[in-house]
């Protein structure tokens, strides 16, 4: 089969072996699959030194082959991978052998993928295959960002540094449902137009001043994902009491803030990653009572992967990127 790897340092197609299904596994024969900042990293954290990884967190398609053990699917089914491996229960952080999918176990940039069964959700007949295979890693990010650890609720405010990534698409999308109102920045025109037309009460260009613009706001929460370049403009804006809730840092990592301010203003901050199964079926169930959809940016076949990785570390994208794989 096809698929496009992390070998060696280098990465490319190539051809690798059908995977085999195990007692308690499905093979999924891939009709999309979704890029996530995350691939960008993998050849960093992963080394020159090892053999064949298939990069790739998310996908969709159809069941080709099931473990005699398998209950829960059949061949033919139309599923939805869930890439948050073996956190199954909301608890208030993952199971300490939490891993992603995409690595160091083979992802979904390829034409099939064999999978234990409790990683499979049966895909909403309602999306396309394009946009069932960008959905899982940022709606879960953003779903539990939001709801579990920010609490947000209708009528608050929840302010969102830099509108144009998949989590902030899905994340705006969200909060309006519930009736709270959002504030997005984006330095790009068109990403503040096309948050506005998602729902976006308000938007600021990323270098303006935040708390100036804000003075007339009351912002609850913050989800904050960019790292240092926003995190202490953010602080600003939150209110004293108000929530600050992180999953990303697509800027430096560490971040300096004064500690006497942070406990004075008796401000709340909060990590995130990803979300549990439990999560996921619930952030489903809403999703489908709100017919709500992904936003799709720009579709590539899997032969053009690379390119889909350029296009996407140039962050010119607003919301996700596919894979079209198969016919």
């Amino acid at each position: 089969m096809k698929a496009f790897v992390l070998e060696y340092g280098k990465l490319f197609l190539k051809e690798m072996e059908e995977p085999e299904c195990g007692k308690n596994d499905v093979v999924v024969k891939l009709k999309a699959a979704g890029l996530n900042r995350r691939d960008l990293m993998i050849p960093k954290r992963h080394g020159d030194d090892k053999e064949a990884l298939i990069l790739g967190s998310d996908g969709a398609g159809i069941v080709e082959a099931v473990g005699e053990k398998v209950t829960r699917f059949q061949p033919g089914d139309e599923v939805i991978i869930n890439p948050s491996l073996g956190w199954f229960e909301n608890t208030p952080a993952p199971p300490a052998n939490y891993e992603i999918l995409g690595m160091p176990d083979h992802g979904t940039f390829a034409e099939k993928i064999v999978i234990q069964e409790e990683q499979l959700e049966k895909k909403p007949s309602y999306l396309s295959w394009q946009e069932a295979g960008v959905l899982v890693l940022s709606a879960l990010t953003g779903y539990r960002a939001l709801f579990t650890k920010g609490q947000l609720q209708s009528g608050q405010t929840v302010f969102i540094p830099g509108a144009g990534s998949g989590v902030a698409t899905f994340l705006i999308q969200f909060a309006k449902h519930i009736g709270a109102k959002v504030i997005v920045t984006s330095r790009s025109e068109e990403k503040r137009k096309k948050a506005k037309e998602l729902g976006a009460d308000l938007v600021l260009e990323t270098n303006s001043d935040w708390k100036k613009e804000l003075v007339n706001e009351t912002v609850d929460l913050v989800i904050e994902s960019v790292g240092r370049a926003t995190f202490n403009r953010s602080l600003e804006v939150v209110k004293r009491g108000g929530k600050i809730v992180t999953f990303g840092a697509t800027t430096e990592d560490n971040v300096d803030f004064n500690l006497r301010n942070f406990f004075y203003g008796q401000y709340q901050l909060f990590g995130s990653t990803m979300g549990s199964r439990e999560e996921l079926r619930e952030m489903l169930k809403f999703m489908k009572e709100k017919e709500m959809r992904p936003v799709v940016d720009q579709v590539f076949s899997l032969e053009n992967t690379q390119d889909a990785l350029d296009y996407l570390r140039e962050g010119k994208q607003f919301g996700k990127v596919a894979l079209n794989i198969g016919d």
